[in-house]
This record gives structure tokens, C-alpha cells and sequence, in this order.
């Protein structure tokens, strides 16, 4: 028997909101998937995420909030993420920080361990993501493991996913917002991509409005980053499980939205 996991990417701004209402459910529908778990990171006018947001995503049908390096930009949100909710945030932060890194869905008897990391180049200062799930994995009593690896370079996110293969169902790129085309399964049975894309507007700079990037490039001085006011459209995966294993047999790239 198998299942499935639906993952969409980086929700950016009122755009990704939007989409993520209209197009969640359809894709829900069409997919049936076991698990939704959606990135929410950028959701908050393109950074940050508040309480209001967080719950628009669950709302609109996400079983999970998967977070990454602007987890904190909104200080409103620290108790939410303290509330037992299933939103976490990078695990491979010091200890006391407002929330937690993994969070535990079950249904039809499957029991998935969802879990997010942040890698360290050109990030902030994170501890060892590869410690961080050595750690978390010997403490884990299922197969069915989900990481979110919020990251920048493609080398280190290739790395964990050999790292991780055979040791979980799936690793998931996020945070550079677009769409690579190396969704595999790896050789002892984890699906990865580098990165899923993001749920904005597609028709910008990474979400942000192309015209004021445009001119902070040409220029080199500082302008206020605003999203862009254009549709979104939702980037995903849906991952096939074999359901007594917890092992990954198929994974395939999704897109909804305007130019489609």
C-alpha cells in the first residue's frame, strides 16, 4: 500500500496567501494526499509569518507549517509557535528559542515525523544541520520522516539529501524560490528535490517586485523590498510512500496558478 504527501513551497506575501486558498484545495482534491504540509516563512508581506497567516495556511487545508530563516521576523508570532500547533521552525537553533523543530502528524495508522533545518552558507549562524538530524532521527520510533531543508547553496543541500538517504521518506529544498527540475529518488529510497519553487507571484524576482530589484542591481543602492503585485502560483511536489517502509517510490513536481 502506499500514500501520498503533498509540500508546497515558500508561500510569499498576499499573492502566495491567495493562491494557497484557491489552489489547496483543488490540489487536495486532485492528489489525496495523506499529509499537506505547506512552507509559510514568507507569508507576512514576504517575511515572517504572523498568527493570522499561519492560520489562513491551515484553513485552507495544510496539516503543517514548515518555517525557515525568517521565523522570527514577526515578534507576534512567538507564542504561536509555543501553542502546540503543528508550525515549527529550524530545529538547528540554541535551545530557548520560541517553538520547536519537528512536529508529529497521524492518520490511517501513519505516523510522519515532520521536520525543518536551515543550512549555514550564506545563512545566519545555525548550528550543525547534519548533527541536528542525527540527532533528531535516533529519537524518532517511525519510518515516515519529512525534512524541510531550508537552505542556499544546491552543494549543501545535495549533500544532506545523501546524508539522509534511506534514513528518511523525503528532503525537501526550500528558500531560493525556484523550481529545480532533480526531483529523484535517491539510491536506498529518499525522495528529494534541491528546491520545490515558491507560492507567489511568478511573474517577479524571487516574489519581490523585478523592478525595484532591477534597479537595486543596476544602481547597488538600497531600496525597500515590496511584493510583487502580480498573481501567484503554487510550486510543490507530491511524494509517493510505501507505507510499510516509510520508503519514497515516486515524486513528482506540481505547479497551479495563472501560468499554468
Amino acid at each position: 500500500m502506499h500514500y501520498s504527501i503533498l509540500f508546497c513551497g515558500d508561500v510569499v506575501g498576499k499573492p502566495g496567501r491567495s493562491i494557497i486558498r484557491q489552489g489547496l484545495p483543488s490540489l487536495r482534491e486532485t492528489y489525496k494526499p495523506l499529509f499537506t504540509i505547506v512552507n509559510g516563512e514568507n507569508a507576512a508581506s514576504g517575511i515572517g509569518i504572523t498568527q493570522d497567516n499561519a492560520e489562513e495556511i491551515f484553513n485552507a487545508g495544510a496539516d503543517a507549517i514548515t518555517l525557515g530563516n525568517h521565523a522570527f521576523n514577526k515578534r507576534e508570532v512567538y507564542s504561536y509557535l509555543d501553542s502546540g500547533k503543528p508550525i515549527i521552525r529550524p530545529s538547528n537553533m540554541p535551545d530557548g528559542v520560541p517553538g520547536k523543530g519537528i512536529t508529529f502528524l497521524e492518520r490511517s495508522g501513519v505516523k510522519l515525523a515532520v521536520m525543518n533545518m536551515c543550512g549555514r552558507i550564506f545563512m545566519d549562524s545555525y548550528g550543525d544541520p547534519f548533527a541536528e538530524i542525527d540527532r533528531l532521527l535516533g529519537s524518532l520510533d517511525t519510518p515516515h520522516r519529512f525534512l524541510d531543508f531550508h537552505a542556499e547553496a544546491t552543494s549543501e543541500k545535495l549533500a544532506m539529501g545523501y546524508y539522509c538517504d534511506g534514513r528518511v521518506t523525503a528532503v525537501v529544498g526550500t528558500h531560493t524560490h525556484v523550481t529545480t527540475a532533480d526531483e529523484t529518488i535517491l539510491p536506498q529510497g529518499t525522495a528529494y528535490i534541491t528546491d520545490v519553487g515558491m507560492s507567489g507571484p511568478v511573474r517577479s524576482v524571487l516574489g519581490m517586485d523585478r523592478q525595484i530589484i532591477m534597479d537595486r542591481f543596476r544602481t547597488t543602492l538600497h531600496h525597500r523590498f515590496e511584493v510583487a503585485n502580480e498573481p501567484g502560483v503554487i510550486s510543490g511536489v507530491v511524494i509517493d510512500v510505501e507505507t510499510s517502509t516509510g520508503r519514497a517510490v515516486g515524486i513528482k513536481r506540481l505547479r497551479f496558478g495563472e501560468d499554468t
